[in-house]
């Protein structure tokens, strides 16, 4: 007796039928994590007017203003100023905050760059298990400067919640729809 089999693809050879099924999500997640960190970077960089150049009083946007990056305003000012005050842990990160929010340091540069970096990989599935694990780092020092026992929830916050899905997105990888699995097609 014979049996046919058709040939795997190269994608997904070796790798169980479920989860192969259930990487739709995983690329799902690992684009919309991808676009959040990118468009945090974009506009802390460039002040579009979401968190960054929008008036607090009358929600007007004044784009490109003195709170941008690229104006000389410091991306983790407001954050490591205010959000860490009712923080238990946030005093540990008292030395990284900048001293105005026009005083741009290595903290701000460094934050910059994984914000990007974190975005690009994520969104193109390149270096998908080094930028899982960079942004669980990244989420877990954000927990700690400012969450730790949430106001809402005692136990959680949206902080923990990304950490988990990016380490997920770090075990499994890539997926089929990325480039990595494109380059990797083509050899």
């Amino acid at each position: 007796m014979t049996t046919t089999t058709s040939p795997a693809s190269p994608s997904t050879e070796g790798v169980a039928e479920p989860a192969v099924k259930g990487m739709w999500a995983w690329t799902a997640l690992r684009l919309l994590l991808g676009w959040s960190f990118l468009w945090a970077f974009l506009d802390k960089m460039f002040g579009l007017g979401f968190s960054t150049c929008r008036s607090p009083d009358s929600s007007a946007i004044d784009f490109v203003c003195s709170g941008a990056m690229v104006k000389g305003g410091s991306p983790t000012f407001g954050f490591l100023t205010f959000a860490t005050e009712a923080s238990h842990t946030g005093f540990l990160f008292d030395w990284m905050a900048p001293s105005a929010p026009d005083a741009i340091n290595f903290a701000d540069v460094l934050f910059m760059g994984a914000l990007l970096g974190l975005g690009i990989a994520l969104m193109a599935g390149v270096f998908t298990r080094l930028a899982g694990i960079g942004g669980a780092a990244l989420m877990l020092f954000m927990f700690l400067a400012a969450s730790v026992f949430p106001e809402n929830n005692p136990v959680n916050d949206s902080h923990i919640v990304e950490m988990v899905v990016l380490l997920g997105i770090a075990w499994v990888g890539a997926g089929p729809f990325s480039l990595h699995a494109v380059l990797h097609k083509r050899q």
